[in-house]
């Protein structure tokens, strides 16, 4: 058994993390169980360089392997804002409510055609020593013109998926993971995964 180390204390985060992350042999952790270790701040300029900054700190703090992602939403007509910026678009980290509201302000007057945005995530896994694997998910969609849902968190109320006539808060949580952007990563990873941990022995 190989302990691995989730590297959020967003509980939601963690909670659809380990509902995607199936694999025999290991048990995750995530960084509440680790009192003492520090939050890493994100001030990378992409996604890949938030990710891997984060796995490869809380590896080696931790003494263990480490997961970490960062993910985002990008709008095309904001020339792909918010960005790395998602989580604190609206200026406090996590406000979901403020962040969703200051989105739709700024798309108040932009027609269905022009309103295209995707999600990304960016999976790392590292170890005390190095890094050990990089995945990236990726999900087309529309900004709804309004909040829909109340499943999935984030900018999950306004993203709207085109062919399910859904936002993604909207979607069964089986067929959300299916299609989205983080379940991508994450099935790609857990491919990576599986094969490094029967390599090592863990």
């Amino acid at each position: 058994m190989v302990d691995i180390v989730i590297a959020t204390r967003n509980p939601k985060k963690l909670r659809e993390l380990k509902a995607l992350l199936t694999l025999p042999g290991v048990r995750w952790r995530s960084l509440a169980d680790f009192p003492h270790g520090r939050d890493v701040r994100e001030r990378g300029r992409t996604f890949a360089q938030n990710a891997i900054t984060k796995a490869r700190a809380v590896a080696k703090a931790t003494g263990r392997w480490a997961i970490a992602d960062d993910s985002g939403l990008e709008v095309d007509v904001l020339d792909g804002a918010p960005g790395v910026y998602s989580a604190r678009f609206a200026g406090r980290h996590g406000d979901d409510d403020a962040n969703n509201a200051k989105l739709l302000k700024l798309l108040a007057h932009i027609p269905p055609a022009r309103r295209s945005a995707r999600f990304r995530c960016v999976i790392a896994l590292a170890s005390p020593r190095q890094l050990l694997a990089v995945t990236e998910g990726r999900w087309e969609g529309r900004i709804a013109f309004a909040p829909k849902g109340r499943g999935g968190f984030g900018y999950d109320p306004v993203f709207l998926v085109p062919r399910r006539g859904q936002t993604a808060a909207q979607l069964p949580p089986a067929l959300k993971h299916r299609l989205s952007h983080r379940g991508k990563a994450v099935r790609r990873m857990q491919r990576q995964l599986r094969r490094l941990v029967q390599e090592t022995g863990c």
